[in-house]
Formats: C-alpha cells, sequence, structure tokens
C-alpha cells in the first residue's frame, strides 16, 4: 500500500497537471475543463471589474497612483493600435486592451505556488485536481485564437463585402487569371488556417513549459535541506525571469489580435 502511493516525481507533475474534467453526460468526446473556465472567469471579474471601478472614481484634476496607473496602460495600449491599425479605434483599441489585460492576469497565476495552491483547492474547494494557469490549457488559447479569427472573417466582409472577401480568396496575392485560383485560395486557405494556430500555441506553450519548469524546481524540495535551499534560489530567479515571459506573452498576444484585425480592412 505504502509503494502504491508513494510520491514519486512523475506522479507529482502528474498530479499538478490533471485538469478537472466535467465530461458529457451523453456521453461522446466533449468535455469542460472546469478548473480552467471557474478562473478564467473569475480573473475576467477581477481585472475588469478593478479597471471599472477605477473609471468610475475617476477625476480631472490631479489623478491618484491607481488612476494615473490605468491611464498609463490605457495609453500604452491605444499607441501600440495607432501605430498598427490606421481607422477608427473605437473597437479596435477596447478589443486589445480587454485582450491584454485578460491574458496577462491569466499568465500571472503562474506565480502563485504550486503546493500551497494544490493545498487550498484540496481543503478548501475540496477539489484534488486543479489546475490554477488558464492559459496552460491550450482550449483557453485556441478559444481566444478563434474568437480573433471569427473578427478577423467578420471585418474582412463587413469592410470588403462578401463578394469582395471573396474575390481576394481567388484573386490575390498572384493575379486574377483564372488558373491561378486554385493556388491562390490555397495559398490564402493556409494563411487563414495558420493564424489561429501559431496566435494559439505561442501563448499555450510558453506558459505550459514555465509551469513544467516551476513544477521541477518544486521537486528539489525532496531532496532534502542543501535542496530546497537551491530549489528555493532557482525558484527565484526563475519566477523573476518568468515576469517578463508573462508580460511579453501578453504582448505578443495583444499584438497579433491587432494586426490581424488590421489585416482584414486592408484591400490588395
Amino acid at each position: 500500500m505504502a509503494a502504491a502511493t508513494e510520491l514519486t516525481p512523475t506522479s507529482y507533475i502528474q498530479h499538478h497537471l490533471t485538469f478537472l474534467t466535467k465530461a458529457s453526460e451523453a456521453g461522446g468526446f466533449w468535455q469542460v475543463n472546469v478548473d480552467t473556465v471557474v478562473t478564467s472567469v473569475i480573473l475576467g471579474v477581477l481585472a475588469f471589474g478593478f479597471l471599472w471601478m477605477v473609471t468610475r472614481k475617476a477625476t480631472a484634476g490631479v489623478p491618484s497612483k491607481t488612476q494615473a496607473f490605468v491611464e498609463l496602460l490605457i495609453d500604452f495600449v491605444n499607441e501600440q493600435v495607432k501605430g498598427i491599425f490606421h481607422g477608427e479605434l473605437k473597437t479596435v483599441a477596447p478589443l486589445a486592451l480587454t485582450v491584454f489585460v485578460w491574458v496577462l492576469f491569466m499568465n500571472a497565476m503562474d506565480f502563485l505556488p504550486v503546493d500551497v495552491m494544490g493545498l487550498f483547492y484540496e481543503h478548501v474547494l475540496h477539489q484534488h485536481n486543479w489546475r490554477g494557469v488558464p492559459t496552460a490549457d491550450v482550449n483557453t488559447t485556441f478559444a481566444l485564437a478563434l474568437s480573433v479569427f471569427a473578427l478577423m472573417i467578420f471585418y474582412n466582409i463587413k469592410v470588403k463585402g462578401i463578394g469582395g472577401w471573396v474575390h481576394e480568396l481567388f484573386c490575390s496575392p498572384f493575379g486574377g487569371n483564372p488558373l491561378l485560383w486554385p493556388f491562390n485560395l490555397l495559398f490564402n486557405a493556409v494563411e487563414y488556417l495558420s493564424k489561429p494556430l501559431s496566435h494559439s500555441l505561442r501563448l499555450y506553450g510558453n506558459m505550459y513549459a514555465g509551469e513544467i519548469i516551476f513544477l521541477l524546481l518544486g521537486l528539489w524540495a525532496a531532496t532534502g535541506i542543501v535542496g530546497t535551499v537551491l530549489g528555493g534560489i532557482l525558484h527565484l530567479g526563475w519566477s523573476i525571469f518568468h515576469i517578463l515571459i508573462v508580460a511579453l506573452q501578453a504582448y505578443i498576444f495583444m499584438m497579433l489580435t491587432i494586426v490581424y484585425v488590421a489585416m482584414a480592412h486592408e484591400h490588395h
């Protein structure tokens, strides 16, 4: 019995990488990762609830430190959008801000100690399996990327019309000769399909790798006092470096969102 329940490095990592999954009662392959959905919704409510409260209390006079921080964040996003998208910013800038803030908060969940959070989930939420980093779940990143992809298709049709968009699919980039239509369509299909794939997998891959490294560093605690001290030093160093990864991946995801929406407004 002791051997069967003995904690090994493999079982430790597998435990922390197991989702709380709810399968469809009707059967089939459909299932929902409850931990991912719940954590994403809570972070969204907290992040945008905070921004909403700050804007409600905003004043035209000397701003508070919180208001100044939010204003800097909004100005930063607006400047990034203006540098890429040259149309009306009424919808694109809020979209970029939403993507950046939400992804940043989801990425930042990686900084919470996995073992401490594991105890919290087990003893407070009474859930043995619970993964706390939504962007380390490929379903989350694909859902976000597919939402951006749907917006890209929507703006293509809105700006160019259904006829103009179809014409672009068949007549660019190699010209409108009917003999080139199949090649143009194939080229555009590959380009369209690669966008959500690269958009989602880049974010997922970086956050999943970061999660794995934190778990591997956590294993040092099982090697004794020296291993615990060394693991703590390595953990601190990786956490400091991971701040850059968390912010950079949120920034890249936002910038690609702006680029894809901007491309939908362009005519070939």
